[in-house]
């Protein structure tokens, strides 16, 4: 390695070390459950996006296996050339049901979604008008863009009208807006967002990734919460998180499909996901459309747990979702108590800047469907103990 390079690398790590900034990640031996066993140590899983536990799911698993002896592990090549399995078209079609769109196209994760859709449907000339606590995805995908750029205070639609005012010259104008954002768990007031568009001739893009199988009937996520679909005109999510496997799509109009598969590069420069997990995100949407009864429990927990901290003083900042950060506001009380709670056998991580501001360190617990009263109380117990300790509480 060049030397200045390795010095360079070791300084920045150094100082990231020095702030209490510095991952270090820890290893999931096994599924990803209510009990998991992490770093050699079984532990309660409170850091996992697996809203509704189905990544362990049995349903899930038997669609996996069988697609694994027809299809094999992996598709060989790009969607466009010869990675298209009949599974992606079906799955594509279960999305756009799930949805209440026309159509969707299936990507590899969200982030590809985002970082490869945005730049594809912005050119120069256009504006795009983004909330201030947009994921990195989408900041990434905005950075591809040759579109002014325009940002609003979080949420604040006094400001994103004004934005919308400023750039009415421009030949299109896309509004592009976390729909949960997942630092904070806090909701997008997308009814709004949706009236201003309409108001300003502007086009909505939505990144539901955080509220697919949280919001909405059945864990249909945030147009179906404020029932808005069909005016959204590009709304993201992923299978990752409450959906219980892996990729990203686009839902919205056949004319977007056709257009994202001949211009997102992301798209059409990446190899295709194995049938195993495309028949794996089938079998969780069907599984979903099927019964509301994981989404309930994951509500019912939720407000419990919720409730149950800031009855004991706990901040719980802005959370509106199974996303409850603890906050802490300092970077070091968040490492120590994210340290101490896996010592007591609690697994729950600091997040610190620049995931955050460096004033707004936390805890961000996760709460599942897949939690027991015992296991909740569990972690309530540990939490409350450990913020004794370090004077949070």
């Amino acid at each position: 390695m060049d030397t200045q390079l390795k010095n360079d690398l070791n300084e920045e790590l150094k100082e990231l070390e020095e702030k209490n900034l510095l991952w270090n990640p820890k290893t999931l031996e096994g599924p990803s459950v209510a009990r998991s066993k992490v770093g050699g140590k079984e532990v309660l899983m409170l850091c996992s996006n697996n809203y509704l536990g189905l990544s362990n799911n049995p349903i899930l698993k038997e669609a996996a296996k069988k697609a694994l002896e027809k299809y094999g592990v992996g598709s060989g090549s790009v969607r466009a050339i010869a990675g298209t399995f009949d599974l992606h078209i079906e799955l594509e079609k279960t999305i756009a049901k799930f949805k209440g769109t026309e159509d969707s196209l299936y990507y590899n994760t969200g982030f590809t979604a985002n970082s490869g859709a945005i730049p594809a449907l912005l050119r120069e000339g256009d504006a795009v008008i983004s909330d201030e606590l947009n994921h990195g995805s989408i900041i990434d995908g905005v950075r591809l863009t040759k579109a002014t750029r325009y940002i609003y205070k979080h949420k604040d639609m006094g400001e994103l009208e004004q934005r919308l005012q400023e750039a009415k010259e421009a030949k299109r104008i896309f509004i592009i807006t976390d729909g949960v954002f997942s630092m904070d768990g806090d909701i997008a007031p997308l009814d709004k967002i949706v009236e201003l568009a309409e108001k300003y001739h502007a086009a909505v893009y939505v990144d539901d990734a955080h509220g697919d199988g949280v919001l909405g009937e059945k864990g249909k996520g945030i147009s179906n919460h404020f029932d808005v679909e069909g005016k959204v005109d590009a709304d993201m999510g992923t299978f990752s998180k409450g959906f219980g496997t892996m990729g990203g799509y686009i839902a919205g109009s056949h004319i977007l499909k056709k257009f994202l598969l001949n211009k997102s590069r992301t798209w059409l420069l990446t190899c295709s996901h194995s049938a195993v997990i495309t028949a794996a995100s089938i079998a969780s949407l069907k599984l979903l459309e099927s019964s509301d009864e994981l989404v309930k429990k994951l509500w019912k927990n939720r407000n419990h747990y919720k409730k149950q901290l800031e009855s004991l003083g706990f901040d719980c900042g802005f959370s509106e979702t199974p996303i409850v950060p603890i906050m802490t506001y300092d970077a070091k009380k968040a490492s120590d108590m994210s340290k101490r709670l896996f010592e007591e056998g609690v697994y729950a991580l600091p997040i610190v800047f620049p995931m955050v501001a460096k004033d707004k360190a936390r805890i961000r617990s996760m709460i599942r469907a897949d939690l027991s009263m015992e296991d909740l109380d569990f972690a309530i117990n540990k939490i409350e103990k450990v913020g004794r300790e370090l004077k949070i509480i």
